[in-house]
């Protein structure tokens, strides 16, 4: 039996970084929005899908992310359409992903995990989190967008200390130093609850 983590946290909480150290610690992690990348690439399983029902987002043989974008902007029900198609798509990558390890511990890392109710399927749920200058000063010293942009995805997530208050295990990214040594009491505490059971 395979331990389930399902790995979370809002925009610019280091959720990333942490994945990456359960990698590091040897844990398998399989990340959604990779999966979403793989799907998307030309030959990805979503091209056809989406090529027969929206050409237009199709190029250079790809799912192009700008192309849905302006399609989510102009239609109110792109976002329904786009997410049939994919999630169910991401769904067959992760069993996948389960399917072929023979780990007794995996991370999933899962940016949406409570708003798409993932977290019910997990053995437990970590997640990752800073303060709120903290965050807004990550993702803005990124530039890849504006502040308002940055407002409105964490409107659309679900608030960190509702997440916070769900979760088995919180992991707080303040230095590196401090989150590699709590992913690492994490994983203590789980093989020892394993090795109990």
């Amino acid at each position: 039996m395979t331990f389930i983590i399902g790995l979370t946290g809002s925009i610019g909480m280091g959720k990333s970084t942490t994945a990456r150290m359960f990698a590091e610690a040897g844990v398998p992690v399989w990340d959604a929005d990779a999966a979403v990348h793989r799907l998307y690439a030309s030959g990805g399983a979503a091209v056809e899908p989406f090529r027969a029902l929206r050409p237009d987002v199709i190029e250079d043989g790809a799912v192009s992310r700008e192309a849905l974008k302006r399609w989510m902007a102009e239609d109110p029900s792109a976002l329904k359409q786009i997410e049939m198609i994919v999630h169910p798509l991401v769904a067959q990558d992760r069993a996948a992903f389960l399917a072929d390890t023979s780990a007794d511990l995996v991370v999933l890392d899962i940016p949406l995990l409570f708003e798409t109710g993932g977290n019910t399927a997990m053995d437990a749920v970590v997640v990752v989190s800073a303060p709120e200058d903290v965050q807004r000063e990550r993702v803005l010293a990124r530039g890849t967008m504006d502040e308002a942009t940055f407002e409105s995805i964490r409107a659309k997530q679900t608030p960190d200390a509702e997440k916070r208050a769900k979760a088995d295990y919180i992991i707080e990214t303040l230095t590196l130093e401090a989150a590699q040594a709590q992913v690492q009491s994490v994983l203590d505490d789980i093989r020892r609850k394993l090795a109990d059971a």
